[in-house]
């Protein structure tokens, strides 16, 4: 019934004479100067058709042959009125004749200096605003292009990825490719932004693949099966779309069909927009999206027993479970092939969270997080859903935090280029079991190098927060926040190493354990005396750990603190007082704040061998009386029963106070 519906809409449409308005189908120039081009009604298929890309127009020059998933789909769409929109991205110009102040952001990072060049560092709302505006100036209405409207004009009639074809002239090539920069943008590598320096499309529209992304109308979501006339997207949203592709990426992101998205206070120096002169369409937006699996069905009340557990005065372990469930040779929005750096928490009904990243590159844009829902008094782990995906974005380094009440929160980093060097910090927070989640906000307002949390979230005594993030390749700092959250500042001291874990001493001091340096061949162990501002590292007892690895520092509910890291062979006594080399995962207690650490336990359950199949940088491994996981990124919580929850790349292992206590057993007995 709807394709009947559909082709008579268009049977009419071409029947009925248009409108005696020359505006309709002939360019006009307004009093900005911009060239606004017709574009005539019609329809197309909108997302990705093609199964045979070009190796060079592959994801990350992946096998994937057919786009990015967010792009399937691939349905109708009928564009009901013709419309104009602007030859070019508006200009800096443009822009300063609306917002003038915008003028002091010209060369920001080194980019678009120049009259002619494309604006950037707009966010949506401003970007609306200038429409908004605009149309006031001119008496006629100007808006932002849906969605649809954009690909139907940037396509101009084809089908390919570009509407060049297969191949997009060298004009549109503006430091094109991957890891050109793992750090910062680099402006001299991509040149000028100036408008109408490429060959126009068969519309008349320059620079529709690459330059800068141009925001759209639309709330990004997953698109439909089914015809669709004037769509205007979604109802609502974590992000507003950008369409075209930008500087500073591959081609595979600057194809007609391409998807990518931001927070809609974004300022990017690789974000701009066009404006389309035409009346809104007269559609409904879609329905939000459906709940994803770790939603659904989700308990609200705190269990009667949530205090109840194993006995704490007997040594409790369990272990290891699969965390990570993404079926097999999946391509987004679960990728199969990267799933690493985990965060984990309790939930206040009793649940746990566990969220990682996975990619098929971690420093790709296709890069997302993944979370898995463990339900109170379940045995297993439940297959992975998406978590937090900003479209074509990295989006790096889960943060979670429980706050012993009834509020979840969750942190990421994200990085506009490749890797997750040069990047913000978002937050968001849940207070019904992570079901529904807080509109995202940066909590970082500029991109930098001190940006992407790595460690555990933890409070001081006095209620502040404490979030330990990395300087990329090299060492760790803190920002902390004496609100809650809402506000956050970097206390400018640097912890010498990588992914440092950070705990509170009873004396009010800092302690912290890191990776990459040593101090006399051993792991750095570094002290701050007033909360950050600046570290003294010493000599610690544990041996270095290196790449694919990842420590854990953290204080008890008992008092305690508990250090769980990775040595290639580490001496333990066992139960017969004998000393004897083990490797891999080990935890250690220290009873007097850092001073010394005299319990010292591999994380096993001490069995004659079994095999397990780890995470990435794991793979496969030896579980037994001497050997245990010998990589993999950890994360822990302790739940009010006093289980310690802590998980690697792949795997969850559970253990109470009294286990770490007690010593293995001796390799007679496990002969036995």
């Amino acid at each position: 019934m709807k394709s009947f519906l559909r082709v008579l809409f268009v049977i009419c449409v071409c029947a009925v004479p248009a409108k005696a308005n020359a505006d309709d189908s002939s360019p006009f120039t307004n009093s900005l100067g911009m060239q606004m081009q017709p574009i005539p009604a019609g329809e197309f298929v909108m997302g990705s058709t093609r199964v045979d890309l070009p190796f060079s127009l592959r994801m990350g020059n992946s096998h994937h042959r057919d786009g990015d998933f967010d792009e399937h789909p691939h349905h109708r769409v009928t564009i009901s009125q013709s419309f104009h929109m602007s030859a070019t991205e508006v200009t800096n110009a443009q822009f300063e004749e609306f917002d003038p102040n915008h003028r002091e952001l010209r060369g920001k990072l080194g980019f678009a200096t120049e009259d002619d060049e494309a604006v950037v560092f707009v966010d949506w709302h401003q970007a609306v605003a200038f429409t908004q505006w605009l149309s006031e100036r001119e008496g006629r209405t100007y808006r932002m292009p849906t969605e649809a409207e954009w690909e139907y004009a940037c396509r101009a009639g084809t089908e390919t990825p570009f509407y060049s074809g297969n191949e997009l002239h060298e004009s549109f090539h503006k430091n094109v490719g991957r890891d050109q920069d793992r750090i910062r943008p680099q402006p001299e590598a991509v040149g000028s932004l100036t408008v109408a320096q490429t060959p126009v499309n068969p519309w008349g529209l320059h620079d529709m693949h690459g330059n800068v992304e141009e925001w759209c109308h639309d709330w990004f979501g997953p698109y439909e099966l089914a015809d669709l006339i004037d769509p205007i997207g979604h109802a609502d949203g974590d992000f507003r779309v950008t369409r075209g592709g930008s500087h500073s990426t591959e081609l595979f992101y600057l194809r007609s069909a391409n998807r990518s998205g931001a927070l809609p206070d974004e300022k990017s120096w690789l974000i701009g927009f066009r404006v389309v002169a035409a009346d809104f369409p007269d559609s409904d937006p879609q329905p939000s999206v459906s709940r994803e699996r770790y939603q659904q069905n989700v308990r609200q009340d705190t269990p009667a027993d949530i205090a109840a557990g194993p006995d704490t005065s007997h040594p409790y372990f369990r272990g290891p479970r699969r965390f990570v469930h993404v079926p097999p040779d999946s391509y987004g929005p679960r990728f199969s092939v990267h799933n690493h750096v985990p965060a984990i928490s309790a939930c206040p009904n009793g649940d746990l969270l566990a969220v990682w990243y996975s990619c098929i590159n971690e420093s790709g844009r296709e890069l997302c997080q993944l979370v898995s829902r463990l339900r109170y008094n379940s045995d297993e782990w439940e297959p992975a859903s998406p978590f937090w995906d900003t479209p074509d974005r990295n989006d790096h380094a889960p943060g979670l935090w429980y706050d012993g009440d009834q509020t979840i929160y969750h942190f990421a980093s994200m990085s506009f280029g490749p890797g997750a060097d040069w990047c913000t910090t978002i937050m968001r927070t849940s207070t019904d079991n992570g079901v529904t989640w807080s509109k995202a906000w940066r909590i970082v307002p500029e991109y930098g190098l001190r940006n992407s949390p790595i460690g555990k979230i933890f409070p001081l005594r006095d209620g502040t927060l404490v979030m330990p993030m990395d300087v990329p390749w090299t060492d760790t700092c803190l920002w902390t926040s004496q609100d809650g959250g809402h506000n956050w500042r970097d206390t400018g001291g640097t912890i010498r190493g990588l992914h440092a874990g950070v705990v509170e001493l009873v004396d009010g001091r800092l302690l912290a354990l890191s990776r990459r340096y040593t101090v006399n061949g051993k792991m750095p162990l570094s002290i701050s005396v007033n909360r950050g501002r600046t570290w003294t590292a010493h000599e610690s007892p544990f041996p270095p750990i290196g790449a694919g690895q990842r420590l854990i520092l953290m204080r008890l509910h008992e008092g305690p603190i508990l250090f769980a890291s990775y040595a290639h062979e580490l001496k333990i006594e066992d139960a017969s007082g004998k000393k004897r080399p083990v490797r891999g995962l080990f935890a250690a207690l220290s009873d007097d704040e850092g001073e010394t650490w005299q319990i010292r336990r591999l994380i096993s359950d001490d069995g004659p061998g079994k095999y397990f199949t780890g995470g990435a940088w794991t793979l496969r491994y030896l579980m037994s009386h001497s050997s245990s996981a010998p990589r993999g990124y950890l994360s822990a919580c302790q739940t009010p029963n006093g289980v310690i929850h802590l998980i690697n790349s792949a795997h969850h292992f559970e253990f109470n106070l009294a286990w770490l206590r007690a010593r293995a057993p001796a390799i007679e007995q496990v002969v036995k």
